[in-house]
């Protein structure tokens, strides 16, 4: 069985992007694994975190996104913090940009998903 846990909540403290979430199951020690999937359907990215031999899912819903893009911009650190783990999100920049990359003008994301992303990603904010 696969675990959840959406990230609902961003904050950044001394100068770090804490994204916190909370979790449906109990969950263990967990590690980064600096890999990233989509899920189009929930206008989420996907930060794989290892639980054992197991992974657990990290959802980050596209209402943090902007909050994880201004970090990228200034070179913040990104962690999740769940229960009693504070993770840090190793290379979840090199996978964003790998993602968006891929979405960007990509109907296979669905439109909804590539309007999102392209919105907050791809557009200069001021």
């Amino acid at each position: 069985m696969r675990k959840k846990v959406w990230l609902n909540q961003a904050a950044v403290l001394n100068d770090q992007l804490i994204l916190q979430g909370e979790a449906t199951d109990n969950i263990g020690n967990l590690s980064p694994s600096g890999q990233m999937l989509v899920d189009s359907d929930e206008l989420a990215f996907v930060y794989l975190a290892e639980e054992g031999d197991n992974y657990t899912y990290l959802y980050i819903p596209d209402f943090i996104w902007q909050d994880i893009k201004n970090s990228i911009d200034k070179n913040q650190e990104i962690f999740v913090h769940v229960g009693e783990n504070k993770v840090p999100l190793i290379q979840i920049k090199d996978e964003i940009e790998y993602l968006v990359f891929n979405i960007e003008g990509n109907s296979n994301y669905g439109e909804t998903m590539v309007e999102k992303v392209e919105s907050i990603f791809l557009t200069t904010h001021e």
